[in-house]
């Protein structure tokens, strides 16, 4: 297995911005990224995410993600599952809003004190997700995670928001059957063969192939040219660089 990032949950809110809700879906969500989950979360771009950016797409792919809509539309929702994969949770403010008996949310740029508790109940509801998704226990009376307190470990919380563009996970770019295909974790699994010695072969490429297929789907009926595209890529990279 090739050594890939530490496990991460993203956020991508709605950007709604004819509903107030919307205001609430983006503060609250940056709320988490900044104030209450900053080491376990990243925010994912859903403009950039739907224009095609590879970095917000890999990550959706590979990590869990919390999709967080301001209405019953689910744009964001829908959106991740669209180009990524279902999330892993969703959360909608007006259900948030109902169920807390929450007043009218009102405000583009200003919220009302409704959408500021809205925010606030929003953002508790997103980090208790991502405690869920990562398997952490938080107490809420401490105010840190129980399993660092067991073992003596400090939790150190950076107040910068990260981005899933940043994020570290490998992709690269292929050519299958004529058509350009972006592999998540390809550039390590190819050096890792590589170190191992394994010379370029048809074995060699079956191996490959089904290391590629636990982070990426592959259909069944092109394996056939996922092998031939794996072969040409591992001979260019074992000819590049001298094996170890």
């Amino acid at each position: 297995m090739p050594d890939l990032p530490q496990k991460k949950v993203g956020i991508v809110a709605c950007s709604g911005e004819e509903l107030a809700e919307g205001t609430v879906t983006r503060l609250a969500a940056l709320k988490v990224l900044e104030e209450l989950r900053p080491t376990d979360t990243v925010t994912i771009c859903l403009p950039l995410f739907l224009a095609g950016g590879e970095g917000d797409r890999a990550f959706a792919r590979f990590y869990p993600t919390i999709a967080v809509d301001g209405c019953d539309l689910r744009c964001a929702a829908r959106a991740t599952e669209q180009h990524s994969g279902k999330p892993a949770a969703s959360v909608v403010v007006t259900d948030i809003v109902e169920k807390c008996g929450i007043g009218q949310v009102a405000g583009l740029r200003r919220l009302n004190e409704a959408g500021q508790q809205a925010v606030a109940e929003t953002a508790v509801t997103i980090a208790d997700l991502v405690d869920t998704l990562l398997d952490k226990k938080w107490s809420r009376r401490e105010g840190r995670f129980v399993e660092s307190e067991a073992i003596g470990l400090e939790v150190q919380q950076s107040k910068v928001a990260s981005c899933a563009c940043g994020s570290g996970i490998p992709v690269q770019t292929v050519q299958v059957n004529g058509e350009s295909v972006t592999l998540i974790a390809l550039p390590l699994l190819l050096e890792q063969f590589r170190q191992m010695g394994k010379r370029p072969s048809s074995k060699t490429a079956a191996e490959l192939l089904e290391q590629v297929k636990i982070y990426n789907p592959v259909p069944e009926e092109v394996e056939a040219a996922y092998r031939e595209m794996l072969t040409r890529e591992y001979a260019a990279v074992w000819e590049e660089k001298e094996p170890v």
